[in-house]
């Protein structure tokens, strides 16, 4: 009589279940890590960011709130209007006007006046200031300020003497038509001061070596 072996079934124990699902939730959770850093592996997000549906609304303002209302009593300041400034340049920038509801400020770069490093008037100087004198003549002008600038090259005191000259080489042309004897001038150099470019291009350092012409606009403007 030959006898058959049942093959052993062991029943798994309380630890032994608690186990494989453990391993079993690690692999799922492994499997799912994987698939969203390759999902997700692109840097630039298709929603701009604060549109996501996730992001929280802006908050609401209370337009009756104490906070934004006048105290009683208080005012409203005056109303005022800002001075707004226009600002012109030519092609070449050899020449800006700069002009608000107060002032007019024209602007003559050095190299359309004076030869390099000089305070000596170019044959084409006396008409540009001649024309801007008729301006100062038609605005009624009684106080003109003519202020010279340099570059940022040399010395600080070398050009400090240089736009000095320059801007009293101006003053002296344009009081040759100037009709307002009365007229009041200041004159002041400021050397590399006040740069209206950057001083580390060529281009820039042109723009910078200039001078100056500023009177207020007529009552009539």
């Amino acid at each position: 009589m030959t006898t058959r072996t049942r093959p052993h079934t062991q029943t798994p124990t309380p630890h032994r279940v608690a186990a494989a699902t453990a391993v079993a939730a690690l692999v799922i959770a492994g499997a799912h890590i994987l698939g969203a850093g390759s999902a997700y592996a692109d840097d630039k997000p298709s929603a701009p960011p604060g549109t996501e549906p996730s992001s929280s609304a802006p908050v609401p303002i209370d337009s009756n709130s104490p906070g934004l209302k006048i105290p009683q009593g208080g005012t409203l300041a005056p109303a005022k209007v800002l001075d707004i400034a226009e600002v012109v340049e030519d092609l070449g920038g050899e020449q800006r006007r700069q002009e608000t509801n107060q002032n007019v400020m024209m602007a003559l770069q050095s190299e359309v006046l004076f030869p390099e490093n000089s305070a000596v008037f170019n044959a084409q100087a006396a008409a540009r200031i001649q024309a801007i004198a008729n301006e100062i003549n038609q605005q009624k002008a009684t106080r003109v300020r003519v202020f010279g600038f340099t570059d940022d090259q040399g010395s600080y005191e070398h050009g400090k003497e240089l736009s000095k000259q320059r801007a009293d080489a101006v003053q002296a042309e344009l009081a040759k038509t100037v009709t307002n004897a009365s007229v009041v001038f200041d004159i002041r150099g400021y050397s590399e001061d006040y740069p209206i470019a950057d001083n580390s291009t060529e281009e820039g350092r042109k723009k910078n070596r200039r001078v100056e012409i500023t009177f207020p606009r007529g009552s009539d403007k």
